[in-house]
């Protein structure tokens, strides 16, 4: 049957099951905004394309699908950038559609023209430049095998304006896509389990490193089963959170720069560390030579490119996590290591001590407090995205989910301006889900423009603004290390509640911890996207903290709470 390009596009894209495309329309792609006109699938037009690839971000990691971004050529397509590479740093599915200018003016430096698989080599999975109408439909279905498939990740795929104007003649074909030089040999050796069996079943001091991988292969049950066989307490990494429910009594919390005191000691006091899904990040791990200088380490991961590219492993499986455990489980014996769980939940106790939860308010709002809050009174069942930031580790510090995919943030690259066009993506992937963004007022800021599209679309988002008037965990490492010299940190900020109010949405505003109840539950009750804007104490800090270049459990504490005040709690 012939067809154009461009109805072939929004075709193959029905066909892969995409219900919903973030984008923004320009003169290299109007070919195919033309087409949409007669195609069931639902386009939101973001307000900057930033947005775009964010949302689609979101949306993939919130459903486990793959989200698709579009934009138009030169500056429509560099915007996608950032949000190609915060999808890349976190193995987020997405596919990103962009126009090109005509094939016969590529390379003349044509109105809008940017080379655009050469600006995003680096940073995608694979991309492609279709010339020729002919083309699309192979190169669409490969685009999202590929960025589906292994451990997932972005794909661009870059369409001239002629190859979208050309007829071709195209009929769906459903047999499975194959790419001779992409099909990786994912079978560990048989002697490889057998000696990861030994060191576990062996070790006295074990613990269990969690990361996204779990959540990606679908691993949660079968990694809870090993857990309570072996009794291996567990650390997990920023974006695995989730992974294994908070509420488990060997989910230790998180690892690494802001994580907890308790489980970073048990990382640098273990005999065998188990790293499921995760990439030794330079946040998790502290100076690598002093790193957990006593354990063997067993690394599984789907990434061959990962095992001992960061640490020199005993063992290195490379597989789905999920299938690799249970190939594992038969040779593994049921543990008991009461002594060292409970060495390690002493320590938790005597930090307790410390935490900012359990000490005086002093008539302030803390952020801690408040996140801890909204934890209580959504009954810690909310779909949470977070900013970058310091609320975003106060986030993952003191909101405990017990479902995966329920804690979405930017973590390799660190993207501020993810969290607000992230939680529209993850509600309208998840539209019976209570969404929650809790951001910072500097991230908020950078893509507060998608508010608009919160009204247009009509999307029930709750925000949690913390808003300190500083960028806040740049000022506190000015602080620690920098004498207070707060160059380029304090932030002029609008007025949040009348920027929430010109948009057509509620503005709320809480100064004191007494209204947060109230105010998080009219949040919940009100139609639309809400916002309550939370003045909190300005120069409160994130504790623990690991210096950069200092072992793992060599950290910054907050202070020890003056027994006076302490009383009066």
């Amino acid at each position: 049957m012939t067809k154009t390009g461009a109805q072939v596009i929004w075709e193959v894209l029905a066909k892969e099951g995409v219900e919903i495309v973030f984008g923004y329309p320009g003169g290299a792609v109007l070919p195919t905004y033309d087409a949409l006109l007669d195609s069931s699938i639902h386009h939101v037009r973001v307000r900057h394309e930033q947005g775009a690839a964010h949302m689609a971000d979101g949306y993939a990691r919130a459903s486990g699908r793959v989200g698709v971004a579009m934009a138009t050529s030169g500056p429509g397509a560099t915007n996608l950038v950032t949000g190609i590479a915060t999808a890349m740093m976190d193995s987020s599915p997405i596919v990103c559609i962009t126009g090109q200018v005509n094939s016969g003016v590529i390379g003349t430096d044509a109105f809008q023209e940017t080379d655009l698989t050469g600006v995003t080599l680096p940073i995608t999975k694979h991309n492609y430049l279709v010339t020729s109408a002919d083309e699309l439909g192979p190169v669409l279905r490969e685009a999202f095998y590929v960025a589906r498939s292994g451990r997932p990740g972005p794909v661009l795929v870059d369409i001239t304006k002629d190859a979208q104007n050309g007829k071709t003649e195209w009929v769906w074909d459903d047999r499975p896509v194959r790419l001779p030089g992409y099909q990786p040999d994912l079978r560990a050796l048989p002697e490889e389990y057998q000696r990861a069996a030994e060191l576990i079943n062996n070790a006295r001091c074990p613990v269990i490193l969690a990361g996204q991988g779990v959540i990606m292969s679908g691993a949660m049950d079968i990694l809870r089963e090993f857990v309570d066989m072996t009794n291996i307490p567990v650390a997990e990494t920023l974006l695995g959170i989730g992974g294994l429910p908070a509420s488990h009594p060997l989910n230790l919390g998180m690892m690494g720069m802001h994580g907890e005191v308790w489980v970073n000691n048990a990382i640098q006091e273990a005999d065998l560390l188990l790293a499921f899904g995760m990439r030794f990040d330079d946040r998790v791990t502290g100076t690598l030579s002093t790193y957990a200088p006593n354990a063997a380490k067993i690394h599984i991961d789907i990434d061959p490119s990962e095992i001992n590219k960061v640490v020199r492993v005993d063992v290195g499986i490379v597989g789905d996590l999920r299938e690799t455990l249970e190939i594992l489980m038969p040779a593994i014996e049921r543990g008991d290591r009461n002594g060292w769980v409970d060495h390690i939940l002493e320590q938790k106790s005597e930090a307790a001590e410390r935490d900012i939860v359990g000490q005086p308010e002093g008539g302030q709002l803390y952020a801690a407090h408040v996140i801890n809050d909204l934890w209580k009174y959504t009954n810690g069942e909310a779909l949470i995205v977070t900013d970058v930031g310091q609320h975003q580790m106060w986030t993952a510090q003191y909101y405990r989910p017990d479902k995966p995919r329920h804690l979405i943030t930017s973590g390799g690259l660190g993207t501020m301006g993810f969290g607000l066009p992230a939680s529209i993506g993850a509600k309208m992937a998840c539209p019976d889900e209570e969404v929650w963004l809790i951001v910072g007022d500097g991230g908020f800021q950078m893509t507060a423009s998608e508010l608009a599209t919160c009204r247009q679309e009509g999307v029930k988002v709750n925000i949690a603004l913390i808003n300190n008037g500083y960028l806040g965990m740049v000022r506190q490492w000015q602080e620690f290390f920098y004498d207070r010299r707060y160059a380029g940190t304090p932030n002029v900020n609008p007025d949040f509640v009348k920027l929430v109010e010109a948009h057509g949405l509620t503005g709320l505003r809480c100064t004191e911890r007494g209204q947060a109840e109230s105010l998080i539950q009219q949040a919940r009750e009100t139609e639309g996207t809400v916002l309550i804007e939370f003045q909190v104490v300005q120069e409160d800090n994130v504790y623990p903290m690991v210096p950069a270049g200092a072992k793992l459990n060599v950290m910054i504490r907050r202070p020890e709470p003056n027994p006076e005040l302490a009383s009066e709690v």
